[in-house]
């Protein structure tokens, strides 16, 4: 072999290498982009369920959502606008909240159709207050002769204090008007404790409401409330506004519900 033939060799030999070379460098670039591209698409496919999962889980929160939303407009379109203030009375009266006035909602026919109280959830509620009137005027009466109290005060107080005789504390503790017992030293039986707005207390356990009756007459001999006694006994208004102003309840309006019950049940007539 000559010296030309060796030097074109030698060129062909390096050549050679140079297309090794750029088919290494190719190949190294390929497998790179092909470890990328495994990678990006395993990193879709990781992440697509997540997503789908997440839309899942939003669609079906946002349907329960909107079911929700959707059953309770259809159920507050379906019940009368008092049904709201029935629960919360069922709710406060199975606590006793002494000063619940739920009665006065139904009472005066104009008040309840002006506050939406559909005419037969009225007319419910008026009749059970007089049942409670039919059942307990006559011990009323008593109390009024016995200890001048007007009965149609007694009588209006014993239907707003029990709500009509169905609270808790009246079916359990036979208390018609939310007497409490301040005594540490009393027996078993004499009282038991119920919320009472934001604070519990002790409300007396009576053997019957007419035990109740009596106790309530007994409550309105104390000293703060003497100066009752100088009015008529048909002066319900005076009486109304005496006891609120002697502390019987801390609703600042009480006096005007006694009023308004007694006139719209016709109590004052039971007065004599």
């Amino acid at each position: 072999m000559n010296i030309r033939h060796l030097q074109k060799w030698k060129n062909t030999k390096k050549y050679l290498w140079s297309i090794k070379g750029l088919l290494l460098v190719l190949g190294i670039l390929f497998l790179w982009w092909k470890d990328v591209s495994i990678q990006i698409g395993m990193k879709d496919i990781a992440q697509t369920p997540k997503t789908a999962t997440q839309a899942q889980d939003f669609a079906a929160e946002e349907t329960t959502t909107l079911a929700k939303n959707v059953s309770h407009f259809l159920a507050s379109k379906a019940q009368p606008k008092a049904a709201p203030n029935t629960s919360k009375e069922s709710s406060n009266i199975s606590s006793n909240l002494a000063n619940t006035y739920s009665n006065l909602t139904y009472s005066d026919p104009n008040l309840g159709s002006k506050s939406g109280v559909d005419s037969r959830a009225r007319a419910a509620k008026r009749k059970k207050q007089r049942a409670y009137v039919d059942r307990f005027a006559n011990a009323a009466v008593k109390e009024m002769e016995k200890y001048g109290i007007p009965a149609s005060i007694t009588l209006a107080q014993g239907l707003i204090e029990s709500n009509c005789g169905e609270s808790r504390l009246a079916s359990s503790n036979n208390n018609h008007f939310g007497i409490k017992c301040f005594s540490r030293t009393c027996k078993k039986g004499h009282c038991s404790n119920f919320t009472d707005d934001t604070h519990k207390d002790f409300f007396r356990i009576y053997k019957s409401p007419w035990e109740s009756y009596r106790s309530h007459s007994i409550l309105l001999q104390k000293n703060r409330y003497k100066a009752l006694y100088k009015l008529s006994k048909t002066d319900y208004k005076g009486w109304a506004k005496g006891l609120k102003k002697a502390g019987y309840a801390t609703d600042p309006l009480y006096a005007n519900k006694l009023i308004n019950l007694i006139q719209d049940l016709k109590l004052y007539e039971y007065d004599r």
